[in-house]
């Protein structure tokens, strides 16, 4: 699946991922591919990403919102 990654100021992230770990406001979750489409708001945390290898990658945040949809994942962040 696509993901974006996007602060105010730059893109920190673009590229196909197998999974997103995600601070959510009840906890953190998980997008894999084909997840349904979502849209939730996040708080401050870390976001955790591994690539179709498995290799994980963390981005830091400080809330933003996520939007899921056709296999594409927008990660609007602070």
């Amino acid at each position: 699946m696509r993901l974006e990654i996007i602060t105010p100021t730059s893109t920190l992230f673009a590229g196909d991922v197998a999974l997103v770990q995600l601070p959510g406001i009840d906890g953190l979750f998980e997008i894999l591919k084909s997840h349904a489409p979502l849209v939730s708001a996040l708080k401050e945390g870390r976001v955790k990403v591994e690539d179709e290898q498995g290799q994980p990658q963390f981005f830091d945040i400080r809330g933003g919102v996520v939007e899921v949809s056709h296999d594409k994942v927008l990660l609007l962040a602070e």
